[in-house]
């Protein structure tokens, strides 16, 4: 079982700040072998979701992903960085973690149009939350990604 919890970039922990760039670069980074800087910049600008649980040591980040205003990457709103742990992949947390997302942005911002920039293989996966593909396939640090649309009516939640 998980605990979901909603910060802003300053409400962010030491730890926590330093257990969600380590889970991002530890799947991002190594898993997906893609040398790229995970630091753009945004995350000063973006709401956070953690999913944590008791480890041995402490709390530890199962799941994660950042929201992002309209107007910040792209004029509509966005989520990215969505990114679940290897121990704790095939529970379904990465569904939940899109579905908090999606209401997130939803409340916050009216139920707006939402853009996402997803790897190319998730393409189905997004399309089950209402998105549409609206780009040719791109090379995003060494992986085919597309972006993707979803229209403030497409609610598949």
């Amino acid at each position: 079982m998980l605990s979901w919890q909603w910060k802003t970039f300053s409400e962010l922990t030491l730890d926590e700040l330093y257990r969600l760039l380590a889970l991002r670069s530890e799947v991002f980074v190594l898993e997906q072998k893609s040398l790229y800087l995970d630091l753009d910049g945004l995350d000063r600008a973006c709401h956070h979701l953690l999913g944590q649980h008791a480890g041995q040591a402490g709390p530890a980040l199962a799941a994660y992903l950042r929201i992002l205003p309209p107007g910040l990457k792209y004029p509509e709103a966005s989520f990215g960085r969505v990114v679940t742990s290897s121990a704790m992949r095939g529970q379904g947390h990465g569904k939940l973690l899109v579905e908090k997302g999606l209401a997130f942005i939803e409340s916050a911002y009216a139920s707006p149009p939402i853009r996402i920039g997803a790897q190319h293989h998730l393409q189905r996966f997004y399309e089950g939350y209402g998105f549409r593909q609206v780009s040719e396939v791109y090379d995003e640090d060494g992986i085919p990604h597309i972006d993707m649309l979803r229209a403030p009516s497409s609610r598949s939640l």
